[in-house]
């Protein structure tokens, strides 16, 4: 059904471009598709059949634990595998013997395939027979029908996933049992087994544990040179800025009170996260039934700067804020000045963002200044938060034990100055009339998304990218010339959204010639990131962290400069009051700023707590985030395009939002796609935080040798 469905947009789509003229009016998606009733109850049976069969393969390897101790009476009598029975065998007989396990291997694949092709064939054969007697013109072919009808296969579905948990909490109850009774029959055979039998065994085994090198054993003690230049030994590199180690480890020598501070700013923005962008997901499915409810609290027009807000105030400004508490102490060699500002400045911004979600769905905000909807006592918090980690930070940065300033430390606090003088300017009153609030409507636009978000994380990633390669950043020299040139040009620009507006023609020009000027800082940055890459481009694929930052290099270029096209007047005729600006939006704040983030969180998360993300879930994340973005964005830029010279021809706007239909089914399953790996994001969170209660065999044998002893 998806598949027709997939297909039925992009037949629409070519034929409204084909022929704009004769586009009919528009009618409802899910209406012009006709689904048939054997497709949805075949679908919903699919669906839950592999569901099942998707359960009892994770839980494959769970019973294969349990029964491997709770049949070890069996495996005693029938013998043990050794390894001197391998040391006997010759090659040919190892080579019969894989090729027996193998057989046996691909047999089991095809009595699998024989066992779901039975499970389907009822069902293909029922949905044949109900085909017959119902049609897809009966009221089981309408939209509510199938609305309900799905709506009641999701408990189902989230049955079976209770049920799925249930049974693998017992399982892992069973499996400690069995350890457990594992380690008492070790924990017996030791007690009975005399000293002098495994005493020389016991002494070799405790030798080879407590061997260490010591740390020059290696290296020597000379100092490293590099008269070729192959290695690139940098020796007046004053701030150690890159790790040791290849693979994230837990670090003793971070203050709890600052890990614990990150963390809960990083589990916060997590949750903002998926409220904002559940509220997004719902605003697309808007999209396509745009009738689906009529309470006024959850209408498009209020929940849309719920979305943006959440996302912007709430995920992006927590993550990035909570991540700086580590950068700027750790490049200043110092600690931080105040854990208790820290979080007053935690609670400010939740609270903010918190009352203005409410304030917004209940119709009271700002106007229609975009991404300022929040009122001013709303807003208030999150000044005074900003101000209090400003504070914080240049206290720490004054009290720093090195000579230099990171250039990190450039970034975060120049861009929280620009974001309290933008904050202040947007909503003091004094020079909002008339086309005033215009232009500082474009300034604060766009001066937020430059300036605080774009300055903020690039100044994370200048220390975070270095620490995951290992390697020292490419180039200062570019760094420096990538952040003046953005504080000279960004601060310009805000008004190319509006041009060919009543405002003076010189300001729009002036903002048209930053937005050209914009080149400048964005070819420095992404050349010192993708150079800081060489020699090193073999570790993306060993890492689950670079891949996020290689994404986000990549959108920081195509989409700032994507941005630099849309300001000159003969595209911005076309493009703008399109959702081409949404694409755009998207392509900057989700493929920059939330991948930056997200490779971030990844580097750091694990050094405070211990444990590392799930790879699999790792992945899952990564690839529909980007591939629910490339759907979400590139239709929507086409079609955008096509839409605007519509415009320019003449044709009615009504003519436009029918020919739009198909780019916003799209939208919506883009968007989905990006929501679901939001869920496996805050997944691989509560896994990194979470602590682990996992049995450890070894520390019970020793607690049984010693109970063992008490009572003898």
């Amino acid at each position: 059904m998806v598949t027709q469905l997939l297909f039925n947009s992009w037949n629409h789509a070519i034929l409204l471009i084909g022929d704009v003229d004769s586009q009919l009016p528009y009618r409802s998606a899910l209406h012009d598709l006709k689904i048939g009733s054997r497709q949805l109850f075949f679908l919903i049976l699919l669906i839950i059949v592999l569901f099942i069969l998707l359960m009892a393969f994770l839980l494959k390897d769970r019973v294969r634990d349990v029964s491997r101790f709770l049949l070890r009476d069996k495996e005693t009598k029938l013998g043990r595998y050794s390894k001197k029975y391998v040391n006997h065998l010759n090659a040919g007989q190892i080579r019969r013997i894989i090729k027996y396990k193998k057989s046996q291997q691909s047999g089991q694949k095809l009595l699998l395939l024989f066992i779901v092709g039975l499970v389907m064939l009822p069902f293909a054969t029922v949905a044949q027979q109900v085909d017959k007697q119902i049609t897809a013109d009966s009221m089981w072919g309408r939209g509510g029908i199938i609305i309900t009808i799905i709506l009641l296969a999701i408990p189902v579905l989230f049955a079976i996933i209770l049920l799925f948990i249930k049974i693998r909490r017992k399982l892992t109850k069973l499996d400690i049992l069995a350890r457990q009774n594992e380690a008492k029959r070790i924990a017996g055979i030791l007690t009975q087994t005399k000293l002098e039998e495994m005493e020389a065994d016991l002494l070799v085994r405790q030798q080879a544990e407590e061997y260490r090198l010591e740390p020059n054993q290696l290296s020597g003690t000379e100092l490293a040179r590099d008269d070729k230049g192959i290695i690139n030994v940098n020796e007046e590199l004053e701030i150690a800025i890159v790790s040791r180690k290849k693979k994230a480890s837990y670090r003793p020598n971070i203050a709890p009170q600052l890990s614990n501070l990150v963390i809960w700013f990083l589990g916060t923005a997590t949750f903002w996260l998926l409220f904002g962008t559940t509220v997004g997901e719902y605003l697309g499915i808007k999209f396509v039934s745009p009738d689906m409810e009529q309470i006024s609290w959850l209408s498009f027009g209020r929940l849309r700067p719920v979305h943006t807000n959440a996302v912007f105030w709430g995920w992006a400004s927590l993550a990035m804020i909570g991540l700086a508490y580590y950068v700027v102490p750790r490049v200043s060699n110092t600690k931080l000045y105040s854990i208790r500002w820290g979080w007053s400045s935690l609670v400010l911004i939740n609270l903010s963002v918190m009352s203005g979600s409410v304030t917004l769905m209940a119709g009271i905000n700002n106007g229609g200044g975009e991404y300022r909807e929040y009122i001013w006592p709303v807003m208030l918090p999150f000044a005074a938060a900003l101000i209090l980690t400003l504070i914080n930070f240049y206290q720490t940065i004054g009290s720093r034990a090195t000579r230099e300033v990171y250039i990190s430390n450039w970034y975060i606090v120049s861009a929280i100055i620009f974001t309290i003088v933008i904050v202040l300017v947007a909503y003091l009153p004094f020079w909002q009339h008339g086309l005033g609030e215009t232009i500082v409507q474009g300034y604060y636009m766009h001066q937020g998304v430059g300036m605080w978000f774009m300055l903020f994380t690039l100044g994370l990633v200048y220390y975070y990218l270095p620490q995951q390669l290992n390697k020292p950043i490419y180039s200062y020299s570019l760094g420096i010339l990538a952040f003046w040139t953005q504080i000279l040009f960004y601060t310009l620009i805000g008004s190319h959204h509006f041009v060919f507006s009543s405002i003076p023609w010189w300001l729009q020009t002036v903002a048209i010639v930053g937005s050209a000027g914009m080149a400048i800082p964005v070819f420095a940055g992404t050349t010192n990131f993708l150079m800081t890459f060489k020699g090193a481009w073999y570790k993306v694929g060993e890492s689950y962290t670079l891949p996020f930052f290689l994404v986000g290099i990549i959108f920081y270029f195509t989409g700032s400069m994507q941005g630099t096209a849309e300001a000159f007047r003969e595209t911005n005729l076309i493009w703008h009051f399109t959702d081409f600006t949404v694409a755009h939006s998207h392509l900057t704040m989700y493929g920059i700023i939330c991948f930056f983030l997200w490779a971030c969180i990844y580097t750091i998360m694990p050094r405070f707590t211990g444990n590392e993300p799930p790879q699999l879930t790792v992945g899952a994340h990564f690839w529909l985030a980007l591939l629910g973005l490339m759907f979400y964005t590139i239709p929507l830029m086409y079609g955008s395009t096509l839409k605007g010279i519509m415009w320019m021809d003449g044709k009615p706007f009504i003519d436009g939002i029918v020919f739009m239909a198909p780019y916003w089914l799209w939208r919506a399953i883009g968007g989905s796609l990006m929501w679901i790996s939001h869920l496996f994001f805050a997944y691989n969170m509560y896994k990194m935080i979470a602590v682990r209660d996992e049995f450890d065999i070894g520390e019970e044998i020793v607690r049984q040798l010693e109970d063992n002893k008490t009572k003898s």
